[in-house]
């Protein structure tokens, strides 16, 4: 039995010896690199962290003392060292998260993987110690130095360092990277830092006695004293500066020990030692690197392995390389093309050049794409400044991401009219990241911007149509979002009407054009077109017709989505996601503002956290598929559930009255003097 196989919880790690330490950091990459190239997950960051969070584990008393990653994917080997040894079914439906998860174990605090906010629970969870009389538990935060280019990190830090009585240990793993190479001048500063050899006389008690006693005699002892005061305090700093230079982080008030080699497990653990005993806020800056002790992902140049998929162990190649093309891909193609045919446009991230797709962008016109770091909120200010300064900024984010940024949008963008364009990479249900990771919330959020527009491409035809048109737009934000994975097939229209809605399903006439008479108009809102394209022919299997239209531009919706609404007895509306206040609920609003009363069914997510698991199985649970809304709109059609479509002429109600049929037509460009127009005649 090797000795990975030994270690049940965290006090399994005091009695080991030095080398037996050594041998299970050894055994701990060797199981990482076997168990995560099975299923999948985040590889590089967790090898770099193995002796970094055992010696956390043997110093600090968890769950006593609170353990915070941040992010939480560098959390492999906390859950290891915690009992949790069954890595066969990460980040797979019913298996363990990706991310720490208050479900799976005491030892985990903070689930949501969203960067920068460690520090801001420090803060909070230590001043509840000090209120509650424990000042002697400690608060420990694991923070990626790609998080530190947060604001919200410096916010934190400005609140932490105010009280030197709160025992907050903060540990910078400092790799040089969050996705790729972190950037800034956070990342300048931290890279000039050097070893310093005071550390252990500076956070000793007496040392900070001494001069504190220096000091007030010094201050207060007239002019000569003073003047002595100021220049030994100078001589101090300069030297200090010179052997061990921190000023980032005590120009703060905080103390600061490192940097500290973060795979020489003794250095650690005396380091991490040193700032237990202080008993007030301490920095540890600790060096580690990305994919420690595997050749392959410290090769790769993109990421080191930041996330894979299932590969080789040996090789570190991918099992299964899919032939299907990713919208990213796609968005990355055209994004590029764009920035060839004008001059005007930039493109803006944070901290994500590579996953977003603007790498090629990137080779190609270094001087117009902007990594800001982990900085949502300033990535759209900057893009509301570079409107105004005469460009047109492209903010490509994960959709998860948008949430943190929702203000400037807002306010800044919004507010000012700015021609920006914010891809949103990952929309819908992403699968195995978790709830923190779905881009499930945008598409509610944005509904109550005023002035913009969001389009949702439902194939890579018109992601590239729909970008271009997106980029065209000088006087208003504009919004295009797009799945994550494999683009789907190409998916014609049968016609586009003239406000740009295409018809992808509709029953054909006498003549063989398409008519819009049917029982059901379903909404097909981007990626959700083959799931809509489905429900149709399982609806007209059961006698049942429908239409099927993408709006394309689901905001503003479009004239005709109300037009063809009026002439249906239900509308469907499918997308992916929250149904609350999402764009089912808005076309429903402006149905009833022209007077149509339509029923209306919003087909989309709960209001709810959706654990992980892959997107199919995600969308199955929650009853987003073909067979789950088909059965409801068939029950829907025949009266027995609500909301009921509306009754054939003649037809008695479900609530047990004849209705008077009533479908009003709101004015519509083009229809003839006989009242008809190109809708065809009212069901």
């Amino acid at each position: 039995m090797g000795i990975l196989q030994t270690i049940r919880s965290p006090q399994d790690l005091s009695r080991l010896s030095a080398e037996q330490l050594a041998r299970l950091a050894e055994e701990t990459r060797e199981f990482l690199v076997s168990s995560v190239s099975r299923t999948g997950g985040h590889l590089g960051p967790n090898l770099g962290v193995v002796e970094l969070t055992l010696a956390i584990h043997r110093i600090f008393d968890s769950p006593r003392d609170s353990i915070i990653f941040d992010t939480g994917h560098q959390s492999y080997i906390h859950k290891l060292v915690t009992g949790r040894g069954d890595f066969s079914s990460l980040r797979q439906q019913g298996g363990m998260a990706g991310y720490p998860d208050r479900s799976e174990s005491d030892h985990d605090i903070v689930e949501s993987s969203h960067a920068s906010s460690s520090l801001s629970w420090a803060d909070g969870i230590s001043k509840a110690r000090v209120l509650a009389g424990e000042s002697d538990r400690c608060v420990v935060a694991v923070i990626g130095d790609g998080a530190l280019t947060g604001g919200m990190s410096w916010e934190a830090l400005n609140n932490i360092a105010a009280d030197k009585d709160r025992r907050v240990v903060i540990v910078v793993n400092d790799n040089g990277r969050s996705y790729a190479p972190t950037v800034g001048g956070i990342a300048r500063q931290l890279d000039g830092l050097r070893r310093g050899v005071l550390d252990k006389v500076r956070t000793h008690h007496a040392y900070e006695r001494a001069m504190d006693g220096t000091k007030q005699r010094l201050q207060h002892g007239g002019v000569v004293s003073q003047m002595v005061y100021r220049s030994l305090h100078a001589a101090k700093k300069g030297a200090k500066d010179f052997w061990a230079p921190q000023g980032l982080f005590e120009d703060l008030g905080m103390k600061y020990i490192g940097p500290v080699d973060g795979h020489d497990q003794q250095a650690l653990e005396e380091a991490l030692t040193d700032a237990r005993n202080y008993g007030g806020p301490v920095i540890v800056h600790a060096l580690t690197e990305k994919g420690r002790g595997y050749a392959p992902a410290r090769a790769d140049e993109v990421d080191q392995f930041h996330t894979v998929g299932k590969i080789d162990p040996e090789t570190g190649e991918p099992v299964h390389r899919g032939a299907a093309r990713s919208w990213t891909s796609v968005f990355e193609e055209e994004i590029t093309a764009l920035a060839d045919e004008r001059d005007d446009l930039v493109a803006i991230t944070g901290a994500m050049t590579i996953p977003v797709g603007l790498s090629t962008m990137a080779a190609r016109h270094p001087e117009r794409v902007y990594d800001v770091g982990i900085a949502e909120q300033h990535a759209l200010t900057s893009a509301a400044g570079l409107a105004y300064g005469g460009y047109h900024p492209v903010v490509a984010l994960y959709a998860t991401f948008l949430n943190r940024g929702f203000d400037q949008l807002l306010m800044d963008v919004a507010l000012h009219r700015a021609g920006v364009t914010v891809v949103l990479d990952r929309a819908g249900v992403t699968g195995p990241d978790g709830p923190s990771h779905h881009g499930m919330w945008d598409l509610s959020l944005l509904q109550i911007v005023p002035g913009l527009r969001i389009a949702a491409p439902r194939d890579s035809s018109r992601l590239r149509e729909e970008l271009r048109e997106a980029v065209a737009v000088d006087d208003a934000p504009t919004v295009v979002r797009f799945s994550k994975g494999s683009v789907n097939g190409e998916i014609d229209a049968r016609e586009r009407l003239d406000d740009g809605v295409d018809v992808l399903h509709a029953d054909a006439g006498e003549d063989g054009a398409p008519r819009y008479a049917d029982d059901v108009l379903i909404v097909s809102v981007g990626a959700m077109a083959e799931i809509s394209l489905d429900v149709a022919e399982r609806l007209a299997a059961q006698g049942i017709g429908a239409t099927v239209i993408d709006p394309r531009w689901v905001l503003p919706v479009p004239e005709s989505v109300i037009s063809l609404a009026a002439r249906h007895r239900i509308v469907i509306c499918v997308e992916d996601g929250v149904k609350a206040g999402g764009v089912g609920s808005r076309i429903r609003q402006t149905m009833r503002e022209a007077g149509v009363d339509t029923a209306l069914n919003e087909v989309g997510l709960p209001v709810d956290f959706l654990a992980h698991g892959s997107r199919a199985e995600v969308l199955e649970r929650v009853g987003l598929t073909a067979q789950d809304i088909t059965r409801d709109t068939v029950e829907q059609v025949m009266g027995t559930r609500v909301p009921f479509a509306r009754p054939l002429p003649g037809e008695e109600s479900p609530t047990g009255e004849i209705p008077a049929f009533h479908a009003p037509r709101p004015a519509v460009e083009g229809r003839d003097e006989a009242g008809d127009d190109r809708f065809g005649p009212r069901a």
